[in-house]
């Protein structure tokens, strides 16, 4: 039996195995490769984001969306995202935490997508 997810040490192994998948997918690693230029920083703000949704610890600063909005991203791209994430979270984890950060992705990529259509490919538009 798999242990839940407890600890930012369960977060940093899920992340760093998850976009360790995400830069060698050939739909959605081009679109990061093109975006991060180095790593590090971004997986620490990672860690920091998902450290607050599952756990309520202060640390993220940041706008996700915001920095998602300009990269060439589509609905395959999400549902791309989503089970490579699902796949993740699964291979070493189940529980409640588990299912939550499931959840949450699911959502979270559900808002960016329904946002991207109603900026109708408006690169004018205000993002907040």
């Amino acid at each position: 039996m798999k242990a839940d997810i407890k600890n930012l040490e369960d977060i940093t192994l899920f992340v760093d195995k998850f976009y360790g998948k995400v830069q060698y997918d050939a739909l959605i690693g081009p679109v990061f490769a093109g975006a991060i230029q180095d790593w590090a920083p971004h997986l620490e703000q990672l860690y920091r984001f998902w450290n607050a949704a599952l756990f309520g610890v202060p640390g993220f600063r940041g706008n996700p969306f915001a920095k998602h909005a300009p990269l060439a991203i589509e609905e395959k791209h999400f549902e791309r995202w989503l089970i490579l994430f699902s796949e993740t979270i699964d291979e070493d984890f189940e529980g409640e935490i588990a299912k939550e950060a499931k959840n949450r992705a699911g959502l979270m990529a559900e808002m960016f997508l329904r946002r991207l259509r109603g900026m109708n490919g408006d690169p004018t538009k205000v993002i907040v």
